[in-house]
């Protein structure tokens, strides 16, 4: 399509089969895939199907449709609103002014890393946050993404934060959505796994939270319990309803965690280590 004068391609998931949590530098793609290219409204698009390989065209349904003009850039942010978390906590797109002006703001714009508070697992983060006194604690935020727990935790009240993920960008991410929203760098710290940042933390986090999948969160599990301290929280969430009860049972050994919340199936868990 970009040979052809593309000047957009995307791919989508044409089976209702989302990948959910690729690793770094994989591309991975669906069974069935939707692939959609842009061309200019003037593009001869019967010259331009010509020049695609004719098995490809006979094993897949195309078709042209022609696009209502649009500002598209106005588009795409139109669907982004400010929304709110619990009673105190706002995430407000940058571009837009809060609804609140004196409630808890988290300043947080879509890129490349994950959460902006649209997913259910983030909002039942941001709910639970919200909902805690954060006020002088130290909190982890493993599997950050966009940093946007270990900010709020921050805006809420917490002195001190730790940003961990896998993937570099995410980790560039929660740095510039930390001068966004007007906190201190030396408040906010970020780390690879297994960076000497972490081990710095063992033993220190009033707060864990991990809004990752069901899997890394059992495999996990010594990992993100050694950074609490005695008396600390943890919070789980990226599972579903039907995964809470085997990794509850996971944890028993340790401290016993329950679910705290419950969206579209997505389950939010916490528990005190004693």
């Amino acid at each position: 399509m970009l040979a052809t004068g593309a000047v957009a391609v995307t791919m989508e998931d044409n089976a209702d089969q989302p990948v959910l949590e690729p690793g770094v530098g994989e591309t991975p793609l669906w069974p069935q895939t939707r692939l959609t290219g842009l061309y200019p409204a003037d593009t001869e698009m019967s010259g331009v199907l010509a020049q695609f390989p004719a098995e490809l065209l006979a094993s897949c349904n195309q078709r042209v449709e022609i696009l209502e003009d649009k500002d598209w850039e106005r588009e795409w942010i139109s669907h982004y609103r400010p929304m709110r978390f619990g009673q105190r906590l706002w995430v407000c797109p940058s571009w837009l002014e809060p609804p609140q002006p004196e409630a808890v703001n988290l300043l947080l714009d879509p890129g490349l890393a994950f959460g902006t508070g649209t997913h259910p697992t983030t909002a039942l983060c941001l709910t639970q946050l919200d909902g805690m006194d954060l006020a002088g604690c130290r909190v982890v935020d493993y599997g950050c993404g966009s940093g946007i727990l270990a900010v709020a935790a921050l805006k809420l009240g917490a002195v001190s934060a730790l940003a961990v993920d896998n993937d570099p960008q995410a980790l560039v991410a929660s740095r510039d959505n930390c001068r966004r929203n007007h906190i201190s760098e030396s408040a906010l710290e970020v780390a690879l796994p297994g960076a000497e940042a972490t081990g710095q933390w063992r033993q220190q986090a009033d707060l864990v939270v991990a809004n990752i999948l069901a899997g890394p969160l059992m495999a996990l599990s010594g990992t993100l319990l050694d950074l609490l301290k005695p008396g600390g929280t943890l919070m789980l969430s990226g599972l579903l309803n039907s995964q809470a009860a085997e990794l509850c049972a996971h944890y028993r050994d340790r401290l016993e965690i329950t679910v705290v919340g419950e969206r579209d199936d997505w389950v939010c868990l916490r528990g005190t280590l004693s």
